[in-house]
């Protein structure tokens, strides 16, 4: 494939959340950068665009090893540096997470509350997870108005908006002086760059040819416009089946979403996942039976066997990034921090302190 005429340095397949971090922080750096991708600027088809851009790695240490808890601690003081570079503004909130639960969930609860101890047992630089009593809980959120008894509060979590930072980053892109190739799908070998010149494969599922391992983990979400509802940050209602969460944006529109199926499928949305996410957020707030559905999204998240992201390097100069899960926006800043070590020198001492994987 003929590159552009003012030959790159670097080039970067695919223009998900990774690739367009990556091509922005190396313009930034001073390369001439071209970004290779098989959509268009609007992200329709990256995991990236379907998802509730949560950060929130005490919450979701729940779920997930304790090295992807230290990614996303890294990268919630890595997003306000990051989002001050753009252009374009973008929703960027750290309020903390609420955790709920009704009474005949307590047992659960408990257990999540316990995972959460262990949490910062290991890792007390993380705030700790504070409980709350119905009233406590009523003047943090007043919308809640009593109707749960018992809570947890986390400190510090936020939350971004992930369809403004999509197309944020696209524009720094142009900024920069990126040439960007949109609705143009290469593999790495349909690409010769040349032997100085980086290529970055961060193509997620796209990538499965040359990563067979990588799988796709099915995540179903619900957006809805619910301008009656006034949660002020990010909550989880603790449940056996469904963990559900709701992300609160911009102008009465939530995220909403529980559902992680083992599955390459990417048909509509199923009836009951629908029923059970829209249902779980009513017992949470009844004003959500008012809301209008926007859409309900689904879409595959690239994930390796471990469930944990890795860097591959695949030959000099080459670099595929991939497996960041459903933990994409809580843990893409460290995952390009440490990519961009190692372009600078090699190794990444960052990848080793927080447990990321380096596959040479």
């Amino acid at each position: 494939m003929n590159l552009s005429p003012n030959k790159p340095d670097a080039v970067v397949l695919g223009a998900g959340l990774m690739g367009r971090l990556l091509a922005c922080a190396l313009a930034q750096r001073g390369h001439r950068v071209e970004v290779i991708d098989a959509g268009g600027p609007e992200a329709a088809h990256a995991a990236a665009r379907v998802a509730a851009a949560m950060l929130a790695p005490l919450a979701e240490s729940a779920v997930t090893e304790l090295n992807v808890v230290r990614m996303g601690q890294h990268a919630l003081a890595r997003w306000p540096q990051l989002l001050a570079m753009l252009e374009q503004p973008v929703f960027f909130q750290q309020s903390g997470t609420l955790v709920l639960w009704h009474r005949q969930d307590a047992a659960e609860a408990e257990r999540f509350a316990g995972q959460l101890a262990r949490t910062s047992a290991a890792l007390p630089s993380l705030p700790q997870a504070q409980r709350m009593d119905g009233t406590a809980l009523t003047a943090l959120e007043p919308a809640l108005a009593h109707r749960f008894a018992q809570g947890l509060y986390l400190p510090d979590e936020g939350q971004l908006d992930n369809r403004e930072l999509l197309t944020a980053l696209a524009h720094q892109m142009q900024v920069l002086g990126v040439t960007v190739r949109w609705h143009t799908a290469r593999a790495p070998d349909e690409v010769d760059p040349g032997p100085d010149a980086w290529l970055f494969d961060c193509r997620g599922l796209g990538a499965q040819p040359q990563w067979p391992a990588l799988r796709g983990v099915r995540g179903e979400v619900a957006r809805i416009h619910a301008p009656g509802v006034s949660l002020a940050r990010p909550t989880r209602l603790v449940h056996p089946r469904y963990p559900l969460y709701i992300a609160p944006k911009q102008d009465g529109l939530f995220v909403i979403g529980a559902t992680e199926i083992e599955s390459d499928d990417l048909s509509p949305a199923s009836v009951r996942s629908t029923l059970e996410l829209l249902s779980a957020a009513y017992t949470v707030h009844p004003g959500f039976g008012e809301a209008r559905i926007v859409e309900l999204g689904v879409q595959l998240r690239p994930t390796l066997p471990d469930n944990l992201p890795a860097l591959r390097l695949t030959g000099p100069r080459r670099m595929a990034i991939n497996g960041l899960y459903r933990h994409g926006f809580m843990i893409a800043p460290a995952v390009l921090d440490a990519a961009l070590e190692v372009v600078d020198q090699g190794h990444s001492p960052l990848a080793d302190a927080l447990g990321l994987a380096v596959i040479r």
